[in-house]
């Protein structure tokens, strides 16, 4: 019988995590007690690549607004895949506003594309 050997690598998502809680301006003992943690559990977490149970990694991610395809589904291609998870980590971090002037500013680019095409 096959077995996929495939392992989740922790430790970037537990980076993500980290990042998002310091832009928040959390500290790890107040993010522990929203998802009913230890301290330590999420030092180990952000620092350690620790798997959290499912159902805390789910509140981690969903309070603190992270997408979690790109840990999931890594794409083969390197250069244009980092640029755009890093993008993807600094959309995550905008407020509405924001995202509406990156979205309009995008679209602005396509159409100018277009035209030049």
């Amino acid at each position: 019988m096959y077995q996929d050997e495939r392992k989740l690598d922790f430790k970037p998502l537990g980076m993500a995590i980290k990042k998002a809680r310091e832009a928040k301006g959390w500290t790890q003992e107040y993010l522990a007690q929203l998802v009913d943690l230890t301290p330590r559990s999420i030092m180990y977490i952000e620092n350690r690549g620790q798997h959290p149970r499912l159902n805390k990694f789910y509140l981690l991610v969903t309070l603190l607004d992270i997408s979690v395809d790109q840990f999931f589904f890594p794409c083969s291609q390197t250069g244009d895949d980092n640029r755009r998870k890093q993008i993807d980590v600094l959309l995550n971090g905008m407020e509405e506003k924001e995202l509406i002037v990156i979205e309009a500013t995008a679209e602005g680019l396509k159409k100018a594309r277009e035209t030049v095409e």
